[in-house]
């Protein structure tokens, strides 16, 4: 994974995460969305914890982080009861508001800002010229969602600056499984044990959480936030791609227009890092959560970058 360019990795998250989601919004009608939340953070926890069987932490810091960490993700399967309400892409446009947000408001330079305004731009151009009308509480529910995905972002990078492998995001959906889990038993019981569902919720499992996360974590490491930011605004466009193939949701002119904006604002902040990526190695700095191990290992290597922590 380590040998993939981190823009890449992203893309694969990206992808994996909608036709998750996708396949998650029809067992949604089989389970109830709490059934389709406790069956993919519950399966995805048991997953990872099995994969990397993570140490506990040993610092409050540490604590804090995954506890936060966890949280977020909790806060960010507020997409599966919208998908209830909203299509697929116009749920997906309205979550990525957290993290274009996030990108404007960490942005220091004019090109940064212009990809997400013009990432917004395609979100808003996605919907909004159809003059359609949307149940409120799914709007609000996903822009919640989206919220807390920004807060993952910030969340996740810190937990990979103080991990080097998947042992902190293993604990932090340990963490959200135990947050959620219990109310989709509570509403859902035994029916949650059904082979068919089981198998179901794997899928959900391994496509929106377990190999979306582990990509995404892998790429905060050697990707500044803003610059994932801007890179998540691939997701309407995925999100599209999905409804059309799972969910039989088609688009029309307009809003693949949006889709276009939105893949140029990703692809000019990705060719922007490229043209400023260092050809011998930098000098690392100490930033605040990176570790001296990660330190000692960006001295010996022409190909890694010094992460940064927000």
């Amino acid at each position: 994974m380590n040998k993939l360019p981190a823009p890449a990795l992203m893309l694969g998250s990206v992808l994996s995460i909608q036709f998750g989601q996708a396949i998650g919004k029809q067992l949604a009608g089989a389970v109830g969305t709490s059934g389709v939340v406790a069956l993919r953070l519950g399966l995805a926890a048991v997953l990872l914890l099995l994969l990397y069987r993570p140490a506990m932490p040993r610092s409050r810091t540490d604590v804090s982080v995954i506890l936060g960490f966890g949280t977020a993700i909790a806060g960010m399967n507020l997409i599966y009861p919208a998908l209830t309400l909203l299509p697929l892409g116009l749920a997906s446009a309205l979550q990525l508001l957290g993290p274009i947000t996030l990108a404007l408001l960490t942005s220091r330079r004019a090109l940064d800002a212009g990809c997400a305004v013009l990432a917004a731009g395609g979100v808003w151009l996605f919907y909004a010229p159809s003059g359609a009308r949307f149940p409120l509480g799914g709007v609000l529910l996903a822009l919640a969602s989206g919220a807390c995905m920004a807060a993952y972002l910030l969340l996740s990078k810190q937990a990979g600056a103080k991990s080097t492998g998947g042992g902190s995001l293993a604990l932090a959906l340990a963490w959200a499984a135990a947050l959620t889990v219990p109310l989709g038993v509570m509403q859902e019981g035994t029916h949650l044990l059904n082979p068919q569902v089981l198998l179901t919720g794997m899928v959900v499992a391994v496509l929106s959480a377990v190999l979306p996360y582990s990509l995404e974590l892998a790429a905060l490491r050697r990707l500044p936030t803003r610059t994932v930011g801007v890179l998540a605004s691939l997701e309407p466009a995925s999100a599209g791609l999905a409804g059309v193939l799972v969910l039989d949701e088609h688009l029309r002119m307009v809003q693949w227009a949006a889709l276009a904006c939105v893949t140029t604002a990703s692809a000019g902040t990705v060719i922007r890092q490229e043209a400023e990526r260092p050809t011998e190695p930098p000098t690392p700095r100490r930033h605040v959560g990176t570790s001296t191990a990660s330190e000692s290992s960006l001295k010996t290597s022409s190909r890694t970058l010094p992460k940064r922590t927000e």
